[in-house]
């Protein structure tokens, strides 16, 4: 983890002038769910001017196609201009240029940064070294809850609530920065957790204590069988992460270990849903494409919304605000 550290003063100072998202262990529940009425807002208005006149820069030093994507379309939709990069060796970072110098330089450009980075910490420390927001589009293994937001969405409209439910996530759950930030958002709602995964990937022990701390219930298991998922309402598919291993012999033992197969879906409930942060490699089988119960489609359509939530909530327009111009 890439130990990022400034004054506890300019910290402070910095917190208090901006609105950034770094981590959805900010939001309380009544945030998430003002959030969720925000992105039905967009959903049933996806097109506005609410951000007419706004810059929005979009800063990945690492790889991405749906979130960079999903973020720029967010932004058109609203009228805002798009700025930013997908390859940082394009970029003076390339040249030596210090996290810090390439934050300040298009904090003059942009009203707000949506950014990618491929170490922890990357996004606290961004939102520390400017006043303008930062919205962190996942920052090493850590954390993600942009894509979070699109989860609860996606969660809440299938599901009609998010309170309850049996939530099952299965493969790389050691580097899944979807997963970590789903687990704290769901705090909230009374979930029951089922962790399935290899030895190698298992749910991290930090995780674990904070499931223990926040009362959240979870099981885990080694074995993806049909029994197994049976009682799911929400089955969360995640990708072997072949970037995050320094072995790869190690990735090469664990990547096929789980696979869903359309076979598998016959005994679930009629109201699981099967989502994946996406891309996808092996670990969904291309016949579970058809089956009803695969979401992860129009989960990647959902993040339009949820992202047009974040953007307009970042720079202090309020749901009051959007039904009024929307409607």
């Amino acid at each position: 983890m890439c130990n990022f550290t400034l004054s506890k003063r300019t910290k402070n100072v910095n917190e208090m002038e901006n609105r950034s998202l770094v981590t959805i262990a900010d939001h309380s529940k009544e945030k998430i769910l003002y959030m969720i009425e925000m992105a039905k807002q967009f959903e049933k208005h996806p097109n506005s001017k609410l951000l007419e006149g706004k810059v929005v820069a979009t800063l990945f030093f690492e790889p991405s196609t749906r979130t960079r994507l999903s973020f720029e379309t967010a932004a058109n939709r609203l009228g805002a201009r798009v700025i930013g990069f997908s390859d940082p060796k394009a970029t003076s970072s390339s040249k030596g240029e210090t996290l810090k110098d390439t934050i300040k330089m298009v904090s003059n450009y942009a009203d707000i940064i949506v950014m990618r980075h491929y170490l922890e910490g990357a996004a606290r420390y961004a939102s520390e070294v400017t006043n303008i927001p930062i919205v962190n589009a996942g920052d090493g293994s850590n954390q993600h809850p942009s894509q979070t937001m699109l989860d609860l969405y996606s969660i809440y409209k299938t599901q009609g609530t998010l309170e309850n439910l049996n939530i099952f996530l299965v493969g790389d759950l050691k580097y899944g920065r979807t997963v970590h930030s789903l687990l704290m958002a769901m705090r909230h709602f009374n979930p029951t957790f089922h962790f399935i995964a290899p030895d190698e990937l298992k749910m991290p022990e930090e995780y674990k204590i904070y499931c223990r701390e926040q009362g959240i219930n979870y099981v885990e298991h080694t074995d993806f069988t049909e029994e197994i998922i049976a009682d799911a309402d929400i089955l969360y598919m995640t990708r072997v992460q072949r970037e995050r291993f320094t072995d790869l012999m190690e990735y090469e033992r664990v990547k096929n270990v789980y696979i869903l197969r359309n076979k598998m879906l016959d005994q679930t409930r009629p109201n699981l849903c099967i989502l994946h942060p996406l891309p996808r490699v092996n670990e969904i089988a291309y016949d579970v494409d058809e089956n009803p119960k695969a979401y992860y489609f129009q989960q990647a359509q959902n993040g339009v919304y949820a992202r047009e939530a974040i953007l307009c909530d970042v720079l202090g327009i309020t749901l009051d605000q959007v039904k009024e111009i929307l409607s």
